[in-house]
Order: structure tokens, then C-alpha cells, then sequence
């Protein structure tokens, strides 16, 4: 037994010296992703709906629509992490790298967004309330490009969506 004091009196240096004394994250970035192709978005959506800066490769609208009929999701349509648990008070940065509008909005549950036919092909039918309230819902915007500042201030699980791609969701871990 007189071996195991050493190591055990060793451990908190060792977890410093790994890295490992605390994992909660105080900063960093949330990205909000998509792969749209301004072409065929923009021709039935109109001029503007993809803003994506790659000159090809990325997804068609019907690729897109084929997707998410099947899947009731379409995996480039994301938010990174999807996952993460964050300190009381720490400000990420929120960073829209795709090419279409998303928004970050906070809500009770996560549901359907602003758009009737995304909601029903991706099996959310019952529209998320924060969703509904225009307020919220444009306070929440991050257009293609931009980047805003979301503090996490209030302990507990919290639920992100964008309210136009509903299922694009995060779950947040507040200690």
C-alpha cells in the first residue's frame, strides 16, 4: 500500500501537466454549415438565397430536397459541435460558413422552424415557439459570413435550432 501514495499524491500534477484538470470550455466557436449551390438555389429561391463562396461542388436544391425526403435531414446542413458543455458565462463565437441563412435561437424543445415545407419534410411539424416569435426569430439570424457573440449565462442543458433548417440543433451543457 505504501506504494500508491506517491501516484495518488502525483495525480493533480499529472491531470495539469495533461491538460486534463478541467475540460470545460470557456470560448471557442459554433459553426453553423451548409453546402448549397448558388446556382440552383438561387434560380428557384431567388438571387441571394446561397451566398456560398465555392464556384461549384455544392449541393443542388434537388439533391438537397431528395435528402431530406429521405432522410428527413440533410448531414451538410449542421451545426458544429452538435454537442459540448461550456462554463457559466463563456462567449462563443457564432460563425455562419455556409452559404444560405441560418439562425441560433434558443428554444424550450426542439420543433419545426419558419418554413411549412422544410417542417414537413424533415417530420417537424410542430413549430418551436421561440421559432414563431418574429422577435427572437430575427435577433437570432446569422446571415452567410457573419459571425456573432452568444453568451451561455444560465446553468442547465440548453437547446439550439436554426429556425429555418430545424433540423440543425445543439445541445449545450452549462456548469
Amino acid at each position: 500500500m505504501p506504494r500508491v501514495r506517491p501516484i495518488v499524491a502525483l495525480f493533480p500534477a499529472l491531470l495539469a501537466l495533461c491538460g486534463c484538470k478541467d475540460s470545460l470550455a470557456s470560448g471557442g466557436t459554433v459553426q453553423l454549415l451548409d453546402n448549397c449551390d448558388p446556382a440552383s438555389f438561387n434560380a428557384a429561391l431567388g438571387a441571394g438565397a446561397c451566398l456560398h463562396a465555392s464556384s461549384g461542388g455544392g449541393m443542388t436544391l434537388a439533391a438537397f430536397n431528395a435528402e431530406l425526403n429521405a432522410n428527413h435531414s440533410v448531414a451538410a446542413w449542421d451545426m458544429e459541435p452538435d454537442q459540448m458543455t461550456v462554463r457559466e458565462g463563456s462567449t462563443f463565437s457564432v460563425t455562419n460558413t455556409g452559404g444560405e441563412t441560418h439562425t441560433y435561437t434558443e428554444v424550450d424543445e426542439f420543433g419545426g422552424g419558419v418554413v411549412p415545407a422544410l417542417n414537413t419534410a424533415s417530420g417537424n411539424t410542430t413549430v418551436a415557439p421561440e421559432c414563431a416569435d418574429a422577435g427572437e426569430f430575427n435577433a437570432s439570424i446569422v446571415a452567410s459570413g457573419q459571425t456573432r457573440q452568444h453568451t451561455f449565462d444560465e446553468r442547465g442543458t440548453e437547446k439550439y435550432q436554426c429556425c429555418i433548417h430545424p433540423w440543425m440543433r445543439q445541445v449545450v451543457t452549462v456548469r
